[in-house]
């Protein structure tokens, strides 16, 4: 059983602290039409963003329903109120960021938990700086070892040093997942085309960025299966790697070979369709970073690459499924074999149009997004409480918030997204901030209640909608 956030709700203010999820809140004195903050106190916050606030303030003055303006207002900076340590190393920026109620750094996660910001970094230099220690740290991670996917603030002990793989110091967990190499790319690209600040790319950045390269090379394992191998004793099936630590067998054919999904969990089809959609794209965003610092060899290198895996991605990604016609596989493994469902984690086949990877109106995607949000996908659950995608991670019936999140983000139909915002508002279980999942029948039962990636994620949508969909926000639910 987790533990579980205390509902508050009030007329007035309070003067009480509370704690919450692992951590301590000190009821804050903002109020939204009778709900209280549940940020922590000012003065307890890990960072404060004038511009962020600014925004929060903005944000809530266009929500009519005062419940969504509080979770907005909860989860919007949670990432900064309660999960970066910002330092400074040989005068350039270095922040550290955790997942929430992990105390470990994932490439994946504390890319996305920035990235809501980026818009807001233009006119917060101390952003900014947050945001390149961020990118910045990553560097320093990747050169320690690109196989990683979570590490350590300094040398401390991991939890899983047990595990059969080559475990470094400063390494949280070594599972080799495409994404954790993309997501920092991403960032990057992102905070340059934001900024055009390209003084983070120094000779660290670019070595890193050819370390990522090469790995990624590596599991196309045209040349044998590489360096990598994983197991971990455990009862918990998708926790280790069939075949010996190396996974199941793949043909070569373009692919990258991702022995672990972005939930974590081992893959059963080495290719994981979402993550090779989302390496492309990600070295074709590369490739333009390195025109710009005249790397031609290694643009050049990233080009050819990218088209490679485009092409294996025409010929192996896609099958045609007796009900919804052509649609994107999950995972396959150049036999002809492919998995046909889809896992809440980012990348996700319902994810590709927010990560760049298709366009939102093309075809194969439609009827792949129809599939994934069907029952004919395993892995989408519906109740009384909601209906959403779950992951084989948090078994059987459990709905991933994120996954709401990602349907109303890769949506243009407003009855469809406010049917999503209906749904979160209705299974926050009373904390007024996302969870990792939920029981499809009671929102009450759920797991992680500090996990700041799905809070940021949120945040995100309220703030896209609010730039783009304004009218929905005027919506009382």
């Amino acid at each position: 059983m987790t533990n579980r956030r205390t509902f508050i709700r009030t007329t007035g203010l309070a003067a009480t602290g509370i704690a919450l999820g692992g951590y301590s809140f000190a009821q804050s004195i903002a109020v939204t039409s009778g709900y209280l903050s549940n940020r922590p106190d000012p003065a307890k916050r890990k960072f404060v963003s004038r511009a962020v606030e600014d925004k929060i303030a903005a944000v809530k003055a266009a929500i009519r329903d005062p419940e969504l303006a509080w979770m907005f207002e909860n989860c919007f900076p949670n990432t900064l109120d309660t999960t970066v340590t910002y330092t400074e190393v040989n005068g350039k920026p270095d922040t550290f960021v955790i997942t929430g109620d992990i105390h470990a750094m994932w490439l994946r996660d504390s890319s996305a938990q920035v990235w809501p910001y980026l818009p807001l970094i233009r006119h917060d230099k101390a952003l900014q700086n947050l945001i390149a220690g961020v990118i910045n740290r990553q560097v320093k991670y990747i050169r320690l070892d690109p196989y990683a996917n979570a590490f350590l603030d300094g040398n401390l002990e991991s939890e899983w040093k047990s595990d059969i793989t080559e475990m470094k110091p400063g390494i949280h967990e070594r599972k080799w997942e495409i994404d954790s190499l993309c997501y920092p790319i991403r960032l990057s690209y992102g905070y340059w085309k934001t900024t055009g600040d390209m003084s983070l790319f120094d000779d660290n950045w670019v070595q890193a960025m050819k370390l990522a390269v090469k790995t990624l090379k590596q599991q196309q394992r045209k040349d044998g299966r590489g360096p990598y191998s994983f197991k971990r004793t455990t009862a918990w099936q998708t926790d280790t790697v069939a075949g010996n630590g190396w996974g199941n067998p793949a043909k070569p054919n373009g692919l990258i070979v991702s022995i672990f999904r972005p939930s974590d969990d081992a893959t059963i089809f080495p290719y994981l369709i979402p993550s090779n959609y989302f390496a492309a794209k990600s070295l074709t965003h590369l490739s333009e970073i390195f025109d710009h610092l005249q790397l031609c060899n290694e643009s050049d290198e990233c080009r050819a690459f990218a088209d490679e895996i485009y092409l294996a991605l025409y010929y192996n990604a896609r099958v045609v499924h007796p009900e919804f016609g052509e649609i994107y596989a999950y995972e396959t493994d150049g036999y002809g074999n492919r998995l046909m469902m889809d896992d809440s984690n980012v990348p996700s086949l319902l994810a590709l149009p927010y990560l760049g990877c298709v366009e939102l109106n093309d075809t194969t995607y439609q009827n792949t997004r129809k599939f994934v949000l069907s029952r004919a996908n395993p892995y989408f659950f519906w109740g009384s409480a909601a209906e959403g995608i779950g992951s084989p991670h948090t078994l059987n019936d459990k709905i991933w918030p994120m996954t709401i999140i990602m349907r109303a983000m890769t949506s243009n139909n407003a009855e469809e997204i406010i049917s999503c915002l209906r749904m979160l508002k209705t299974t926050h279980a009373g904390t007024g901030f996302m969870h990792e999942s939920f029981h499809k029948d009671n929102p009450n039962d759920y797991t992680r209640n500090w996990f700041a990636w799905a809070n940021t994620l949120f945040g995100e949508l309220i703030y896209k909608l609010h730039a783009e969909q304004p009218v929905i926000l005027a919506t009382e639910f």
